[in-house]
């Protein structure tokens, strides 16, 4: 899949937050290539039962042997070197920070070399049975807990590029969320092109699909915004294509040809022709649509505007982590933190959602103003 090259004369676009988060810290910080991976002892663990599996490893639950805590152990299969190298950096630079997922120790077998990574426990339940069980407040909840994790690591200069609820592990009693799973994660250098072929197909940001590779940590901000989707509607995934092609042709028919064409022309963007027979033409549809007497109780006002300020096709128009925490749908949660909602201002939220030509739209009222660009590396509206 490809979309055709952009015009060499096109500006590249720099994130509008946190663009320069890297350029304050010293080369060792990103530099990963150069880690000298201090090995700890394999036999201070010991395995005791296989918890899941993806495409670059297998993850259990075990022990520390000598304090019989519980562990999470990631035996990493064959990748390259600089990867793992890669994820072992972003987790010591993520250590202790806002539920990010805690790196204990770094082993290897002495034998195989195959190196496994020690993190904390987490007493998780699978969000296909705890999600259905989400109340309003637990979603504001958990969305505004997930955000901090992400003001987090995108303040140090890091996209986390594989958001989804697989990554995202919830201790329901104790209501600890910690975000996980670092391996595609990538240090953000502003003007750099990176590889499309990251994040979840269910969660990957329009630029994935159609190819444009100067993206940044807004990429997270949709990923995020198709969980919250899935929450709020009770529809998981949200957008569920049966390949990257129909993957976004799935979102057209939720935001509309219009556009995505809109979007193509502001970064020179030419589809594959490959869409051509299957992309069709499709207004954009309101989000009144996808309620149903399961979901109404989660779907208010607050809510349609917060996600139609996240599910947008040009991530220069999402709203960053912490414009996302000042939005009125997370209120509650900043009273019961004591936190001023002054402090960041918010993008209005539009007297009417954007709907499709039939006008089927949810009435919202006005918030607050503009939102500010301090962090702005772009004339983006």
């Amino acid at each position: 899949m490809r979309a055709v090259a952009r015009a060499a004369s096109v500006t590249m676009v720099v994130a509008r937050w946190h663009a320069n988060a890297l350029s304050t810290r010293p080369k060792e910080f990103w530099d990963y290539e150069s880690l000298q991976v201090q090995w700890g002892e394999q036999d201070d663990y010991e395995v005791v039962r296989k918890v899941g599996r993806g495409k670059y490893s297998e993850v259990f639950e075990g022990i520390q042997v000598a304090t019989g805590t519980k562990v999470i152990i990631k035996i990493l299969k064959p990748v390259k070197k600089k990867k793992i190298k890669r994820e072992i950096k972003i987790l010591q630079n993520l250590a202790g920070g806002t539920n990010i997922i805690r790196l204990l120790d770094i082993v290897r077998d002495p034998q195989s070399k195959t190196p496994c990574l020690i993190f904390e426990y987490v007493n998780n339940t699978d969000f296909k049975v705890l999600y259905p069980t989400f109340t309003d407040f637990d979603i504001r909840y958990y969305i505004f807990e997930l955000l901090k994790a992400l003001e987090f690591c995108h303040s140090h200069g890091i996209m986390h590029r594989d958001v989804k609820p697989h990554n995202v592990m919830i201790d329901h009693e104790k209501r600890r969320l910690r975000l996980i799973d670092w391996g595609l994660a990538e240090f953000y250098h502003p003007e750099r092109e990176y590889n499309v072929r990251v994040a979840s197909r269910y969660f990957k940001g329009p630029e994935l699909l159609v190819d444009l590779q100067d993206y940044d940590y807004a990429l997270d901000m949709w990923s995020l915004g198709c969980m919250f989707a899935g929450m709020i509607f009770r529809k998981e995934p949200f957008f569920h294509g049966h390949d990257n092609y129909d993957q976004l042709v799935k979102i057209v028919k939720v935001l509309g040809t219009e556009e995505l064409f809109d979007y193509l022309d502001k970064y020179n963007l030419e589809l594959d022709p490959h869409f051509d027979g299957i992309l069709g033409r499709h207004a954009r549809k309101p989000w009144s649509k996808f309620l149903n007497p399961d979901n109404q109780h989660l779907v208010s006002p607050e809510a349609v505007d917060l996600l139609d300020k996240l599910l947008r096709y040009d991530h220069q128009e999402r709203l960053s982590p912490t414009e996302a925490m000042q939005h009125p749908y997370f209120a509650p949660l900043r009273a019961a933190e004591g936190m001023s909602g002054a402090r960041v201002s918010t993008p209005p939220v539009s007297p009417m959602i954007h709907g499709g030509s039939d006008g089927g739209r949810i009435a919202t009222p006005p918030f607050t103003p503009m939102m500010t660009h301090a962090n702005s590396g772009s004339d983006a509206p």
